[in-house]
Parts: structure tokens; C-alpha cells; sequence
């Protein structure tokens, strides 16, 4: 893993930051470390870059999960969270404020690092790929989802205006999973196998939150799906406009 790969760690916990930056810095990455939200907002609005966050997500003040979605909102980095003892609500909020991953305490080091690299491989291939904003993508380049297209070069999804819209890698992942794969249920276990790039765990209903985020981003109307439709018992399906129909 290249030295540039800057992780960064927001817990409240000094035992536990000195632990994760003492593996991650024998691992080459730089890591930087803050005790609290305040320390860390303060750290993104100077503008300063990382690849990958860290967050707690029980701490005193604000806590992990607003820090996710504030880093959302501004950031294409990747977020892991990590949660006490794999709370299904905290593990469910995290997933839908946009994170990445998740991981349970107490914190086993080399499943943390695995965790770190698959987030990395998926967000880093976004930005290495992407196209600046400035320069328009050719015809051939768009690929149809629904009323928006996405650019699987670049990892990026645009609605019909031709204005982004953000994506975390995994969403994106489950999107290229779609589109290679039209008119085609896929199981939520295989869903599972795209989203986490690891065996399946207890905890799949991960899969159902991602895609009622996804379907809150290309739906025109989300209680009412027509492009990633649910196929009871059985899993989802990309609907493409030549097969769309009522339900």
C-alpha cells in the first residue's frame, strides 16, 4: 500500500487511536489522529486531504454517525465505521449516512486492515478514473439507468441534466452490478458478495439499505421504484425502459 494513502481516526478513546495508528503506520500508511468531532471538522474545513475515516461512532459530543454524513456531504473519501459490539441500529444509521463499511469492537487489527484496503480499492479506483468536471464525456461513454447514466470508467453517476450525483464506492458498485446485468433478478446474497467483497455475514439486511439510498438518488418517485425493482422473495432487478411496465 503506496505511503500517499493518508487514513485518518476519530475516537474519544486514546488507547485505542495510539493502537490502530501504531498497526496502520507499520502497514505505510500516514495516519492522523482526533479525539473529537470539533478537532476533525476543523480538520476537513482547512481543506486538508485523506483518503479513508475512521469514526467511532459513540462518543462524547457529536458523535460517529454525524460525522459521517458531514463528511458525505463534502467528501468522496471512504468511511469505516467502527461500533460497539455490531449494533444492528448503529451498523443500519451508519450504512445509511453514506459509510462504507463497518467493524464491531473489540477490534480484531488485520480484519481492520483488510477492511481498509477493500474500501480503498473501491473509492481509489473512483478517483483515479474519474474525468475532471470541466471536460465532457463522449456519447459512447454513457451508460442508461433509469432516467440517469453512469460512466463506468470514471465511476461516476449523472442524472438527466448531466450533474453528478455522489455516490460511495459501494453504491456504485451495486450500480455497475445492475447494469452489466439487466432484466436479471440478482439474489441478495450476490448483492452482498458485490457490496462487501467478503463472506456474507448475519447482518444482510445492509443490502436493503443501500438500495433504498440508491433508489432515493434515481427514482423519480422512491416509494415507487420502476428502475431497481424488489422481486419478492427473490431479490432485485435493473428494469430497463424497453421492458418497464406496470407493476
Amino acid at each position: 500500500m503506496s505511503h500517499s494513502k493518508h487514513i485518518i481516526i476519530v475516537d474519544d478513546d486514546q488507547a485505542v487511536r495510539e493502537t490502530f495508528s501504531e498497526y496502520l503506520t507499520l502497514q505505510d500508511f500516514r495516519v492522523s489522529e482526533f479525539g473529537n468531532a470539533v478537532d476533525f471538522r476543523a480538520f476537513v474545513d482547512g481543506g486538508e486531504s485523506f483518503d479513508l475515516a475512521i469514526l467511532d461512532i459513540a462518543m462524547p459530543g457529536e458523535d460517529g454517525l454525524s460525522l459521517a454524513r458531514f463528511l458525505r456531504e463534502r467528501t468522496d473519501v471512504g468511511v469505516i465505521m467502527v461500533t460497539a459490539s455490531g449494533e444492528p441500529v448503529d451498523i443500519i444509521v451508519g450504512l445509511e449516512m453514506g459509510a462504507d463499511d463497518y467493524i464491531a469492537k473489540p477490534v480484531n487489527l488485520r480484519e481492520l486492515l483488510a477492511r481498509i484496503k477493500s474500501v480503498l480499492r473501491r473509492t481509489g479506483a473512483g478517483r483515479e478514473g474519474a474525468k475532471p468536471v470541466d471536460q465532457p464525456l463522449q456519447q459512447e461513454d454513457r451508460l442508461p439507468f433509469g432516467h440517469c447514466w453512469l460512466n463506468l470508467a470514471s465511476r461516476q453517476l449523472y442524472d438527466e441534466d448531466g450533474q453528478e450525483i455522489p455516490t460511495t464506492a459501494m453504491e456504485f458498485d451495486l450500480l455497475k452490478a445492475f447494469v452489466e446485468r439487466p432484466n436479471r433478478v440478482l439474489s441478495r446474497d450476490f448483492l452482498l458478495d458485490i457490496a462487501h467483497n467478503r463472506e456474507r455475514e448475519a447482518f444482510d439486511r445492509s443490502i436493503d439499505i443501500r438500495i433504498a439510498r440508491l433508489r432515493r438518488k434515481i427514482e423519480r418517485d422512491p416509494g415507487k421504484p420502476q428502475v431497481i425493482k424488489t422481486v419478492r422473495g427473490a431479490g432485485y432487478m435493473f428494469v430497463t425502459k424497453d421492458r418497464a411496465g406496470p407493476d
